[in-house]
């Protein structure tokens, strides 16, 4: 079974969660993953993609600040502090070249790192996210949910949060209630303060447009079909600005891809993947 263990390693005086599936031969010779996680999750909503690659890959899931086990910070929610931090736990535990795989927040964390750290990446996966700025129709909605779960708690807005996070085919099949308690569970348990700057750090976010057109290593962009945060446009434009990017569409799922169609995801990142490494 996965270990879900948090470990820390110290960037720039920040603790950094994360946990470590560690090598699959015992040795230190295979090669990495590392997983950057969507906003109001953790490393672990990956565990399914590595219960299965952690045969052949060493999987690094990095927790961001305020979020799994990475405490709050006073500031250093943005995403070029997110991407040093990224960049900080590669270098510190040695691991690079690594393929990095990162939904929503941690796709925009990976779009950085390979445009600006090229030489620490294998491969580049990003699933239901985006290169440009927060629609600015969006904005003053996402503002709003960040003050009431700071104010309220995850229980007010549950059913607002979840019908973004998760596609309606996925919510309304019984079997993810599950999923569903498990993620509103974990959210309630960290500190609110934290979770609103997170949230403040996406909806703030620059544009990455300019310097991902100079990306050059091999990369996937996936979308879920029902996903209304980052919707399928946003990662053919993506997919459009990245160099011999290559685009796929998960059906039935919304902008929590690895969580509603958890075997799709994996396949697909075996093949992409198997394709690199031989």
């Amino acid at each position: 079974m996965l270990s879900t263990v948090i470990r820390t390693i110290d960037v720039d005086g920040v603790p950094i969660g994360y946990t470590d599936s560690g090598d699959p031969t015992g040795r230190s010779g295979s090669p990495v993953i590392v997983f950057g996680h969507s906003l109001l999750f953790g490393g672990w909503m990956f565990r399914a993609q590595i219960d299965v690659l952690r045969r052949h890959y060493r999987c690094i899931a990095i927790d961001w600040r305020g979020q799994g086990g990475t405490q709050p910070t006073p500031d250093g929610y943005d995403m070029d502090t997110l991407t040093a931090d990224a960049v900080g736990v590669i270098r510190e535990l040695a691991l690079a070249p690594v393929h990095w795989v990162g939904v929503g927040m941690g796709g925009f964390v990976g779009q950085r790192v390979a445009a600006r750290h090229g030489e620490l990446l294998r491969s580049l996966t990003l699933l239901d996210t985006s290169a440009g700025t927060e629609d600015p129709a969006k904005i003053g909605r996402y503002t709003r949910l960040a003050w009431a779960v700071r104010l309220f708690g995850v229980d007010a807005v549950r059913g607002k949060l979840a019908r973004l996070l998760f596609g309606p085919a996925f919510l309304s099949d019984p079997a993810a209630a599950d999923v569903v308690d498990e993620w509103a569970q974990r959210l309630d348990r960290i500190d609110s303060v934290g979770t609103r700057k997170a949230i403040l750090g996406v909806v703030g976010r620059a544009s990455a447009d300019r310097e991902i057109t100079g990306i050059s290593v091999p990369t996937l962009v996936a979308v879920g079909v029902d996903d209304t945060v980052t919707p399928i446009q946003d990662a053919q434009r993506l997919a459009a600005l990245i160099p011999k990017a290559r685009l796929e569409i998960i059906e039935r799922a919304g902008h929590s891809c690895v969580l509603e169609q958890p075997t799709v995801v994996t396949t697909l990142l075996q093949t992409f993947l198997a394709d690199l490494d031989g």
